[in-house]
């Protein structure tokens, strides 16, 4: 079933959902973008994640990631600061054919603005990576069979002043916990690839939402 997703028509449907935020986005002015790698491990649908440093200076060291980072002025686009930067840190190189296309933006506190860029990296050897120990930790996949089960998946309701805000989602029982904007990534992720089996709970707060 989860295989579908990665077959020829699963592509399709995904690159026409796509489509229309790809047009609008790919080359407008943001601040960062990653790559959501989908891959296959071992046979298995994944999606890859990173372990940022616990050395890095800036904020987010030590923190669960897709691989990404900020947009640089001779940057074609997201996209390619997306495969620039997943090059560079896991020595992964993504040719642009196996771009899917661009999801909807999160946002950061300070109200940055970062765009996950999907692609099918295809079958992938994990020891075969190269990660940049300056800015990558470990490099991890989570099948995306654990990703769907609801036991792995949580949710955090933030208040404030004592009323409720927003909620957001955390996965869970895997080498690390992928919370923050890159679940929410995730979470967008997922209900595009299998709309019928994940069914999200999310209320974002007005500083995540996108507003195209």
């Amino acid at each position: 079933m989860l295989l579908d997703c990665l077959s020829a028509e699963g592509e399709q449907r995904c690159r026409q959902l796509l489509a229309g935020t790809t047009a609008r986005l790919r080359s407008r002015p943001a601040a960062a973008a990653v790559l959501v790698p989908l891959c296959l491990v071992r046979g298995v649908p994944a999606l890859l994640y990173t372990l940022r440093s616990s050395r890095l200076v800036r904020s987010h060291k030590g923190e669960v990631s897709f691989p990404g980072g900020k947009c640089d002025p001779d940057d074609q686009d997201v996209i390619h600061t997306a495969l620039r930067e997943t090059q560079e840190e896991l020595g992964l190189e993504v040719p642009k054919e196996q771009v899917w296309g661009v999801l909807q933006p999160v946002y950061d506190r300070g109200k940055a603005t970062v765009v996950p860029v999907l692609a099918n990296v295809g079958p992938l050897d994990l020891q075969s990576l190269r990660p940049n120990s300056e800015e990558v930790d470990e490099v991890f996949e989570l099948s995306l069979a654990h990703l769907l089960q609801t036991q792995n998946q949580g949710y955090t309701h933030f208040c404030q002043g004592g009323h409720f805000r927003y909620t957001m989602p955390v996965f869970l029982h895997g080498p690390h916990r992928v919370w923050g904007l890159t679940a929410v990534i995730t979470e967008f992720t997922l209900k595009l690839l299998a709309p019928g089996i994940y069914q999200p709970c999310l209320a974002f707060p007005k500083e995540f939402r996108p507003s195209l």
